[in-house]
């Protein structure tokens, strides 16, 4: 038993050793292209969901009670500062001016009496026939007549007011957006009538995390970082390049993210308020170091390459990825322009394995495979 035991043991090994100087006879006799990293400036482009601000977007509401007579626009409808959009019936708003006008006739009326009855009181203080007292309470009844006549026109004016409410109009040139009452229906005070925007230009409000804003803030030509693009909901890049105009002052401390404003252009009112798109902010890279997307493989979410030492033997080595672009990767951190990585074939070698190596430079290769930089 023991020995049948031993030989087949020995058959094992010999299978084994014999496949292992196949597959080392095939990558010795197989040659791999090797290449190195390169630097070059570049740029790519990040795009942020973004949310669409008329440049003035307000409602339109009563205020004051009544009933609406007449509607003087359609939905969708285009208006100037100042047109008529609306008129609130002010048949009691115009009896109310009526009585006030009145009150004051009286006002004014009892105030010329009582300044009669003064200047009459005066002469008789002057001759000792009454007292000063009866004098000063004369006055005191003079001061509270005029009392009334500013109440009585303070009324008025209140009621002016009112009725000049009663012509509800534009408050800027915009867009009437819906009318959600009909003629004839009774109003509150502070009623919603409609809402009114002004599309001219719009704001796109979007957030950067703590690490793009300090990277936009020390770009050098930050000029035109402050240039951006729109992207349609319908994929579409919009006509009008936009300009970043302001941050907010403070970091979100739940997402750690900066809210931006950048402002465009809207001439065709293309663009409404409560669109969506997303913000397309190109960044620069000077001297950035990349390297083919082929040559890297993933573990564990982990991105890898294979270097190749000075006697060809393969090592496996970790690298950090900053940016994709097409076809290729921006390196972050983990190799430099000395190392010498594998360009394709990584699913045939492994770690440790020595190779036959043809070196060609990335210039050569991209230009070759006609890779756009």
């Amino acid at each position: 038993m023991k020995i049948r035991f031993m030989l087949v043991y020995a058959a094992i090994l010999s299978i084994v050793a014999c496949t292992n100087s196949s597959e080392n006879k095939e990558i010795n006799n197989q040659s791999f292209t090797v290449t190195s990293p390169i630097l070059i400036d570049t740029s790519f482009t990040n795009e942020y969901v973004a949310d669409i601000h008329a440049l003035k977007n307000v409602e339109i509401r009563t205020r004051i009670k009544g009933f609406i007579d007449k509607i003087h626009v359609d939905e969708g409808q285009i208006v100037k500062q100042g047109q008529l959009l609306f008129t609130i019936n002010s048949q009691e708003l115009k009896q109310e001016l009526l009585r006030a006008n009145a009150q004051l006739k009286n006002a004014i009326a009892e105030y010329k009496m009582i300044e009669v009855e003064l200047n009459n009181t005066k002469t008789l203080v002057e001759k000792n026939i009454v007292s000063k007292s009866e004098l000063e309470m004369v006055k005191a009844k003079l001061e509270a007549a005029n009392a009334k006549i500013e109440e009585s026109e303070s009324i008025i004016s209140s009621v002016k007011l009112n009725i000049e409410f009663a012509s509800v109009k534009a408050p800027f040139n915009g867009i009437i957006n819906r009318l959600p009452l009909k003629a004839g229906s009774l109003l509150d005070e502070g009623t919603l009538l409609t809402t009114i925007s002004d599309n001219s230009e719009v704001f796109a409000y979007f957030h950067l995390s703590e690490k793009e804003y300090l990277e936009i803030l020390y770009e050098k030509n930050e000029q035109q970082n402050q240039i951006v693009n729109l992207v349609l909901a319908n994929g579409k890049v919009f006509n009008n390049k936009g300009k970043i105009e302001t941050a907010e002052s403070e970091i979100d401390k739940n997402t750690g993210n900066l809210a931006f404003r950048a402002r465009f252009k809207n001439e065709n009112n293309i663009l409404k308020h409560g669109s969506s798109g997303k913000i397309a902010l190109v960044t620069k890279l000077k001297k950035a170091t990349i390297i083919p997307q082929k040559s890297t493989f993933e573990i564990q979410e982990n991105n890898y390459v294979f270097t190749i030492d000075k006697n060809n033997v393969v090592s496996t080595k970790s690298i950090k990825i900053l940016q994709r672009l097409p076809h290729l990767y921006v390196i972050e951190s983990g190799l430099s322009t000395n190392d010498k990585i594998l360009y394709e074939g990584i699913q045939n070698v492994k770690q440790g394995d020595k190779i036959n190596s043809t070196f060609i430079a990335l210039n050569k290769l991209l230009s070759a495979s006609q890779i756009s930089k």
